[in-house]
């Protein structure tokens, strides 16, 4: 059972730490996005999935095997095609002749950080095989349930703007992600150093920075970041502005709202702090909360995004009151 005990300065050192050479780590090939990266780290400790949405070219599989190579543990990346089978992605189980029974074989869903990439060229039926594993850890195959390693993140990548031979993605497997990020075009100068060969490096040449275990430690003391009263309640009503707004079909599930708290811990922790911050919350909502929104077909039609009701929502809910937070652990041993 996780601790409750507040956070020492030397826990928040070590994580920070971490963190820190992770974040060095992956800005090496993945450059001028420290937001994004943070936020991919973000999930790594919180933990969750993550679905980078974002047109091609940008980086979105670097980015994804920039965060396998630098924590050391069991990768795989998966290529999603139409004629992917959910078999190739859970593991099959096979007689074995020579000794007269059925033996396991583990896809390749059995690792620690798993890359779908284009996610959505998948069938819905190659897609429902991550459901299971994405929400309980666990695969099951002819009635037998076997867990997956720990920590497990699905990094999944998608093209919104290519639609031809794809399928969408369904409500129920775009809740499961803890994150939709996208990475954007790079700025000028960052463009320009690419030209030049800074970002010729490969995401495998990166050295591990940490290893799971550690990993699987740190997201215990993540756990334990502290989110005050009233907090919880702002994180509950920013999820209920989403679900009674004009042109929001369906809201923020409450599983969205758990997400939104597990994300802030990690991301406070991430900046060294032992408690969250409405700030944390204000700049996780869009990240947590878009995906999950489910828009009027009034509002898709007049190009409403998620992201404006999104800012319609902080906008609406009050911040809640300095109140006796506890004192910053600082960051030296």
């Amino acid at each position: 059972m996780t601790s409750t005990a507040p956070l020492t300065p030397h826990e928040v050192h070590r994580f920070t730490s971490v963190a820190a050479g992770l974040a060095s780590g992956m800005s090496t090939v993945v450059l001028g996005k420290p937001t994004v990266v943070r936020l991919m780290l973000t999930a790594l400790f919180a933990p969750g999935h993550v679905l980078l949405e974002d047109v091609p070219g940008v980086g979105k599989t670097t980015l994804a095997r920039a965060l396998a190579a630098t924590v050391h543990g069991h990768w795989r990346r998966i290529q999603f095609t139409p004629d992917l089978l959910p078999a190739d992605v859970s593991g099959v189980t096979i007689f074995n002749q020579s000794t007269q029974s059925f033996e396991f074989h583990p896809g390749p869903v059995f690792a620690n950080i798993v890359i779908a990439d284009e996610i959505n060229r998948a069938s819905p039926k190659t897609q429902s095989a991550l459901l299971e594993v994405m929400e309980e850890r666990t695969v099951t195959v002819d009635g037998v349930c076997h867990p997956v390693p720990r920590p497990f993140v699905v990094v999944a990548t998608q093209n919104p703007v290519e639609m031809d031979g794809t399928y969408r993605l369904p409500e129920a497997q775009l809740d499961r992600f803890l994150l939709r990020l996208s990475v954007g075009y790079p700025d000028e100068q960052t463009e320009i150093e690419m030209l030049r060969g800074a970002a010729r490096r490969s995401p495998d040449a990166l050295p591990a920075v940490t290893d799971t275990a550690t990993v699987g430690e740190l997201i215990q003391l993540a756990e334990r970041v502290h989110i005050a009263d009233p907090l919880h309640g702002y994180a509950v009503r920013l999820a209920a502005a989403t679900r009674s707004h004009c042109q929001v079909r369906v809201g923020v599930s409450p599983r969205g709202v758990i997400a939104l708290a597990r994300a802030a811990r990690a991301y406070a922790l991430i900046d060294g702090r032992g408690y969250v911050l409405p700030e944390d919350f204000k700049t996780l909502v869009e990240p947590v909360f878009g995906h999950r929104l489910l828009l009027t077909a009034d509002a898709q039609l007049r190009g409403v995004t998620a992201a404006e009701v999104l800012a319609d929502a902080v906008r609406s809910v009050p911040v809640p009151l300095p109140s006796s937070q506890p004192a910053p652990a600082p960051v030296g041993v």
